[in-house]
């Protein structure tokens, strides 16, 4: 689902861009919403994200993460504009076992050459299990 007051260009290169990372595609990560600055993506918990533990692997949180943050930059940013994670820190506060996990970004700062922003990761349930601060470079 995508948001109308989004520039047609924008919604068009969002649209595509989902289908067109192959690692989103291999985890299984689906968007669900964006809007001006923020984006929400999905990912469906399955025995291969998990680790030795029975929980899902903190990478494929911060894949999750990363994705959602990137989607959320690209309702920013111009068509022919790139961007690439500079860093990512990520708070795991509770252990994802079964169910969807949701994350939802939201840019926090737009500068002239870095982009800040944040994210949540919730469960089914809308609890929530990890938080994240991230910068984004252009280039």
């Amino acid at each position: 689902m995508t948001e109308a007051s989004l520039p047609a260009e924008r919604l068009d290169r969002i649209e595509r861009a989902i289908e067109a990372v192959p690692y989103a595609r291999l985890l299984g990560i689906e968007l669900e919403k964006v809007v001006s600055g923020e984006a929400t993506l999905t990912l469906t918990v399955r025995p291969e994200l998990s680790q030795n533990h029975g929980v899902v692997h903190g990478g494929a949180i911060a894949s999750l993460i990363d994705t959602a943050m990137a989607f959320a930059i690209l309702t920013l940013i111009e068509p022919e504009e790139r961007v690439t994670t500079v860093d990512l820190t990520v708070s795991f506060l509770r252990p994802a076992r079964e169910g969807q996990m949701r994350a939802t970004a939201r840019v926090l700062r737009k500068g002239r050459r870095l982009l800040t922003v944040s994210a949540e990761v919730t469960d089914q349930r809308g609890t929530l299990l990890a938080t994240a601060l991230s910068t984004y470079i252009r280039h």
